[in-house]
């Protein structure tokens, strides 16, 4: 779901095949930019750094912003063509690969690249899920929206030996935002908030529930 990044003075989108840059150094008068060709079925963006990590169903696309106006390509790292969100925190990249209905023979896992030489990206571990979505993740604490079945919550102290810390079931969760102790948990049937701040025990600050 996480379609757009701001970076500095600039905003960026993604379609299904390009990258879009825009400069708001004026909010009130954002002016178009460079399109850039990233390559097919593009899904996700992530900022961090200088860099965008750039989700596709066939894999990450890292694209460097040090020149913010022209994002230029810097590796990409492939895999089984799956449904693909991803989210970096210093040394590491958490990808989540999961089946459904356009994203064909895909499976259910959770990568965890190290993008130390962010030339070559390497695959550290894979972990099972049932059917991963979004995800987010703050400090040493990883969460993951398992869809139907859940939330999952990882000590990702050791990103090579993730311990999962919790799981809710009842929450059809899609995407995540983890910010200053809060979580927001976008979900099939409404908006979650929850206290992190024992990432061993979530607990529920509101709900606002969405009528279909």
């Amino acid at each position: 779901m996480a379609r757009f990044a701001i970076s500095g003075n600039h905003l960026y989108t993604v379609t299904n095949s390009d990258l879009k840059v825009y400069d708001i150094s004026e909010p009130a008068n954002p002016k178009p930019g460079s399109d850039i060709k990233v390559g097919v079925r593009i899904e996700t963006i992530f900022p961090y750094g200088e860099n965008l990590f750039i989700g596709s169903q066939t894999g990450m696309h890292i694209y460097g912003v040090q020149n913010p106006e022209k994002p230029a390509p810097i590796s990409t790292y492939s895999h089984v063509q799956s449904c693909d969100p991803v989210v970096v925190q210093g040394n590491y990249a958490y990808v989540t690969l999961r089946d459904g209905n356009t994203c064909r023979t895909g499976q259910n896992l959770l990568d965890v690249i190290n993008i130390s030489n962010l030339q070559a990206p390497q695959l550290v571990r894979s972990y099972p899920m049932k059917n991963p979505h979004g995800l987010g993740i703050d400090g040493n604490t990883l969460f993951v929206c398992e869809g139907q079945y859940g939330l999952k919550v990882f000590d990702a102290a050791l990103p090579d030996s993730l311990v999962e810390t919790q799981f809710i079931p009842g929450v059809h969760s899609f995407d995540v935002i983890p910010r200053n102790q809060v979580l927001i948990v976008v979900g099939k049937d409404g908006l979650y908030q929850y206290n992190y701040s024992d990432p061993k025990q979530l607990s529920l600050l509101s709900k606002i529930p969405i009528v279909n």
